[in-house]
């Protein structure tokens, strides 16, 4: 009588039923991929027009679906310019975490690995970034690249790689001593091999955990400096959606900012909760 042994599942798969068995983190993930579901519909162009007039200048909330949060001066969906934000801010969070993620990995891999002048090399350009406020080295990409959502993205980015970096290059630091890496460097294995099969696999955890907080940081950074005028300046965009409700308030409207900040909210809320569940899952050390 044969017994059929059951598959191994990878890690990635047991990560994901680690926080799928938890109800709270369960709510979150599903709310997440509601808005990625909301930005792959957008690119689509599966969702409603949100440049359209679909009523008066700034009409009251109804018990209809375009309106359910009123309209703008223009006589625009709120609600369609809500979803139109979201699809933004997804793009830019996940734009700017496939930018930063990669670089300060690769950065922290091999400051941490070769060590002396590639080491060297690295701290300082990490300490020219920190050592410049990251509201002028922004200001300074977007002005160069002009405003949009390219060069908020590469913006962002370009602050965003430092922490990583610095927890990448630690971690390495602890391992290339390490009885694996003695035993791979004795059989002849090249810097290389060393590097991306043997030391990688074990300090990949902090990029992932880390790639949650940048893409949460990366959602929160746009929405500011879109509010303060350093940021998209077309199109929909949460941050200019509140800079606009902020003059509406002046006038009882509450449907623009209400829907917005609803909106902000689960979003970074879930990307939070998710992260806090994926470092308590992955990381070995409170594992």
């Amino acid at each position: 009588m044969s017994v059929e042994h059951a598959k191994p599942r990878s890690a990635a798969a047991e990560a994901v039923r680690a926080l799928w068995s938890r109800p709270h983190i369960r709510a979150c993930m599903v709310v997440v991929a509601l808005y990625l579901l909301i930005a792959v519909a957008g690119y689509a162009h599966l969702l409603p027009d949100s440049e359209a007039a679909v009523g008066g200048a700034q009409d009251p909330p109804r018990w209809h679906l375009a309106t359910l949060l009123g309209t703008d001066i223009l006589g625009r969906s709120v609600l369609w310019r809500v979803l139109a934000g979201a699809q933004t801010a997804v793009t830019i969070g996940l734009a700017t975490t496939a930018l930063a993620v990669p670089f300060g990995t690769a950065l922290g891999l091999a400051a941490g690995y070769f060590g002396g002048w590639v080491d060297a090399l690295v701290n300082w350009v990490y300490s020219v970034v920190v050592s410049v406020p990251d509201i002028l080295l922004i200001t300074a990409i977007s002005y160069a690249m002009g405003k949009g959502l390219e060069s908020m993205c590469v913006a962002i980015a370009a602050t965003s790689w430092v922490s990583i970096m610095r927890l990448v290059r630690g971690e390495v630091l602890k391992h290339k001593g390490s009885d694996y890496v003695l035993a791979a460097r004795s059989l002849g294995a090249r810097s290389g091999r060393i590097m991306f099969s043997e030391i990688l696999p074990n300090v990949v955890h902090v990029a992932i955990v880390t790639s949650s907080l940048v893409l949460l940081a990366a959602v929160k950074g746009e929405v500011i400096l879109t509010y303060l005028g350093l940021g998209i300046q077309d199109g929909a965009s949460w941050g200019l959606l509140i800079s606009g409700a902020s003059q509406d308030l002046t006038n009882a409207i509450w449907g623009p900012l209400v829907g917005t900040v609803t909106a902000m909210f689960l979003m970074i809320y879930s990307l939070s909760a998710i992260g806090d569940a994926l470092r308590d899952v992955i990381d070995p050390r409170v594992a």
